[in-house]
């Protein structure tokens, strides 16, 4: 059995001290203070002088495009993307085609998983037939299945009829699973292009309102109230709806909601450019909005942090903005855009981060989850606070380039990616330091 040490580490948990971990196998097998570690014959030594060890991240909304659109990306290319941001669970949205609207479909996104054996691919099941919205999809059977899904959403699409919201809760609710909904008032978005508001007006296109999404938060956080069944919200992006939550949670509903990175940082004026990278559902809102979802994603009002990871090929993004696809690749600069914007700001602590990027995402999709303590599994990520670097898309592990980050230059890096105890990811050549 191999044995890895990874020396002269800070596990923030600990105090600021730094460790020698011991890793066997799989698992954790030691803490020591640094330099105690003795390495024997067979030794992985790893010099992580300067690094910072923690929890590995988990994505509760991934779009991996396999099956169906694998020129986009493929559910390997997803998961070397994964691994090149920490992240070693991912969880695969079901608007593929097939939709992952069955047993069979679930199983085969599960069983594509496992035998690729890099990361973690937990199958998020469809609620409504096809996406479609007109039928609740076989939620139960899906659940059932080996890959057991706990997370049921349609993203991309609004689950507008109230009654089957209503039904999908009642029936996630027998298994303790939760629905995820991606917010949108289709009456208020119809042919919307980005944020309705000076942007929108200025470029003479079609506005999405903030308004479509917390009317449908309102409605939905009233059902779960009702039903007792477990809501998350997708994607939050307005002021308006983070005042819905904070009113949902101080009465006790059972909703969660998770906030992008790039809500989190950029600002609808990046429409100006002309440049439909920025393209974006639930579109980029403003300043004050940004201000908002980073507050709420501080104080726990916002409870974690997820990629909304949505690659497409260059023909689907390189023209017209209102021919354009809707999405951005996340996967890779995730990290990077939540240390910026949450942890060098003074905004909340490596802990708040591990807890949005890792613990409180396993607790809603019901995944086991300790610290990377001895006897556990040995799932990390190091990263370097002092790195700074450029995105280059041709460095990207995706098979898409639709980041809207291209040149900018990145605070902190995930050097080193370990999962199951094996080094899965180390940052040498993908990243240009600056």
């Amino acid at each position: 059995m191999s044995t890895l040490i990874l020396r002269d580490v800070v596990m923030p948990w600990r105090g600021a001290a730094t460790v020698d971990v011991s890793v066997s196998g799989a698992v954790v097998t030691s803490i020591d203070p640094a330099g105690a570690s003795l390495a024997q014959p067979g030794t992985q030594d790893v010099d992580c002088t300067g690094l910072i060890a923690l929890p590995s991240f988990i994505d509760l909304h991934t779009h991996i495009r396999e099956p169906g659109r694998e020129n986009a990306e493929t559910a390997e290319s997803a998961s070397r993307a994964a691994l090149a941001g920490g992240f070693t669970t991912l969880h695969a949205m079901a608007n593929t085609t097939p939709v992952a609207d069955t047993a069979h479909a679930i199983d085969a996104v599960w069983r594509r998983g496992v035998d690729l054996g890099l990361v973690d691919i937990r199958p998020v099941g469809a609620i409504t037939i096809g996406l479609a919205g007109h039928e609740l999809a076989p939620i139960a059977a899906m659940h059932d299945t080996e890959a057991a899904p706990t997370v049921f959403s349609d993203d991309g699409h609004c689950v507008q009829r109230a009654d089957l919201m209503r039904a999908a809760l009642l029936e996630v609710a027998r298994f303790d699973g939760v629905i995820a909904q991606h917010a949108q008032e289709s009456t208020l978005t119809r042919d919307a292009q980005l944020n309705e508001g000076e942007i929108s007006r200025a470029l003479g296109m079609r506005g999405w309102p903030a308004v479509a999404e917390s009317l449908i938060v309102a409605r939905d956080v009233m059902l779960a109230a009702d039903t007792g069944g477990r809501l998350h919200i997708c994607h939050v992006s307005s002021a308006q709806t983070v005042e819905v939550l904070r009113w949902a949670k101080s009465r006790g509903v059972p909703v969660t909601a998770e906030v992008t990175p790039h809500h989190l940082l950029l600002v609808d004026d990046a429409a100006l450019s002309g440049d439909a990278v920025y393209k974006v559902n639930p579109p980029l809102r403003t300043a004050a909005d940004v201000a908002a979802v980073r507050e709420a994603l501080a104080d726990g009002t916002i409870d974690i942090v997820a990629t909304d990871h949505a690659p497409h090929e260059p023909a689907h993004k390189s023209c017209a903005w209102p021919d354009a696809a809707m999405g951005m690749l996340g996967l890779e600069t995730a990290f990077c855009v939540v240390y910026e914007t949450m942890v060098a700001s003074g905004l909340m602590s490596w802990q708040r981060l591990w807890e949005a990027m890792s613990s409180t995402p396993a607790r809603i999709a019901g995944l086991a989850w300790s610290l990377p303590e001895p006897a556990a599994v040995a799932d990390l990520v190091l990263i370097d606070p002092e790195a700074v670097w450029s995105v280059e898309p041709a460095g990207l592990q995706s098979l898409s380039r639709n980041t809207p980050f291209t040149a900018r230059a990145m605070r902190g890096s995930v050097a080193m990616t370990v999962r199951h105890g094996r080094i899965s990811f180390t940052d040498t050549t993908s990243r240009t330091q600056i």
